[in-house]
C-alpha cells in the first residue's frame, strides 16, 4: 500500500473539496482526511506524488498576473 502525505491543509469541506478536484484534474489521486471532529482538513496524496501535487495546487491557484495600464 502506497503512503499517504499530507499535501496541504483546508479551511473548510469546499476548499478541500477544491483543492483535490485541481489535483483530479491533473491526474493525481488524493483524499481528504480529518483525525478527528475538532481537528483541521487536510489533503494527502502518495508520497511518490507530494511534488507533483504540490506544484499542480501552485500552478492552478497563483492569482492572475497584473495588467499593466
Amino acid at each position: 500500500m502506497t503512503r499517504m502525505v499530507q499535501v496541504a491543509v483546508a479551511g473548510d469541506v469546499a476548499e478541500g473539496e477544491e483543492i483535490q478536484s485541481i489535483l483530479t484534474a491533473a491526474g493525481i489521486e488524493s483524499e481528504v482526511t480529518a483525525a478527528g471532529e475538532d481537528d483541521p482538513l487536510t489533503v494527502v496524496v502518495p508520497e511518490s506524488l507530494l511534488e507533483a501535487a504540490q506544484d499542480a495546487i501552485e500552478a492552478l491557484t497563483e492569482p492572475d498576473a497584473p495588467i499593466a495600464d
